[in-house]
């Protein structure tokens, strides 16, 4: 017995479907138009206009048409009196005015400064970072606008005698750089405000000259190879913030307590051996870290209840604990943890500026030395 075979035409199948298929996409494009040129979407349009009119206290009345509401027109102001639409374009003004004074480098293909720098005297700041730059042209004191001099992570290894020129200059950041010495002429940058030398390794004193800086707040010389506080600091009067950590810091100065203003001192990492009585003397101290130092005594006041600091951290050190009390701890249940990195430490003192009392989360345990 046979086997019966049918054979399909597929072209014609194939044919069959492309039609169907297009007289679909018709009925589609047509029911969208028919929709578009309804009146209920026209009058579903004016009523999402009306109440968007009523939320904005737009009046009506000003955007009729013959008799409707002209959508086109309504649209139009209800864009440009947006809050939202004014706030970006505020913001994206004052982003391009602002960048019209700011000058950016980053990238090892940089050895030095391109040429067409020293003809943009306007600038107020400079961001130069992770370059192979060693030099800073003597034409900086050509910038009289500046105001920020950002030159973090590259091969700097002298500062120009002309930075002291720049008489408006705030900021000053030769952080992970190369540097041995700086030039005493930086202590005629009066209105100075953050001095950042972190991590120059070499480092190890400042000019006295750098007494002259009234106005600094913020100083970071930490990673460098100071064995003492520098004079030139101790007479920072407005200073606030000083990170001397990974330093080779033997012992602080009997006078440290006329840094009356400080509020934060990191002295991680040294070589510490005992802490003076002077910095009971320093009422706005809230934050002072000693960990990984030698500390085998201190003053018992420091933990009296009536002094202002918050946080204290003495880690790591062969100093006999006894007993705890009046000592915060910002954890809640790891006293033990790794040491607080420097950013850390930044945003807690921001927060505890903003507080009147102590964070319902600190743990408060006790400490007794004996001297």
């Amino acid at each position: 017995m046979g086997h019966q075979v049918i054979i399909f035409d597929f072209s014609a199948i194939r044919g069959l479907w492309e039609i169907r298929v297009k007289k679909h996409k018709e009925r589609q494009k047509k029911e969208k138009e028919r929709e578009a040129k309804s009146a209920l979407e026209k009058i579903r349009q004016e009523w999402d206009i009306m109440l968007e009119c009523r939320r904005k206290g737009i009046p009506q009345a000003a955007y009729l048409n013959n008799g409707f509401i002209d959508t086109n027109r309504i649209l139009d102001t209800l864009e440009k009196n947006s809050p939202l639409v004014k706030k970006i374009a505020l913001l994206n003004e004052t982003e391009n005015k602002r960048n019209k004074f700011i000058f950016q480098l980053s990238g090892e293909q940089w050895t030095e400064f391109p040429d067409s720098l020293k003809e943009q005297t306007h600038l107020k700041e400079w961001h130069i970072n992770n370059t192979m730059i060693a030099t800073i042209p003597d034409y900086i004191a050509l910038f009289q606008e500046l105001r920020i001099l950002e030159l973090s992570s590259n091969q700097i290894t002298d500062l120009p005698v002309e930075i002291g020129c720049l008489k408006k200059l705030k900021e000053l950041n030769v952080s992970f750089n190369r540097l041995k010495s700086i030039p005493p002429e930086l202590g005629d940058c009066e209105n100075l405000e953050k001095l950042d030398l972190s991590g120059n390794l070499e480092l190890a004193e400042l000019p006295f000259e750098l007494s002259n800086l009234k106005q600094v707040k913020f100083v970071d010389i930490s990673a460098n190879k100071f064995a003492s506080i520098p004079i030139c600091v101790l007479r920072m009067s407005n200073l606030q913030w000083l990170d001397l950590s990974s330093n080779n810091l033997r012992d602080l100065p009997q006078d440290i307590d006329r840094l009356e203003e400080l509020e934060t001192l990191l002295l991680q990492k040294n070589k510490l051996t005992y802490l003076p009585h002077a910095l009971v003397n320093m009422l706005k101290l809230s934050l002072l870290v000693v960990s990984g130092d030698s500390l085998v005594q201190m003053p018992t006041a420091i933990c009296d209840s009536t002094s202002g600091l918050k946080f204290i951290s003495l880690k790591d050190n062969p100093l006999e604990i006894t007993s705890f009390q009046e000592i915060e701890e910002i954890t809640e249940s790891d006293r033990d943890r790794e040491l607080f990195e420097k950013e850390f430490m930044k945003v807690y003192i921001a927060d505890l500026k903003e507080r009147e009392t102590v964070p319902c989360y600190t743990t408060k345990v006790s400490l007794s030395v004996q001297i």
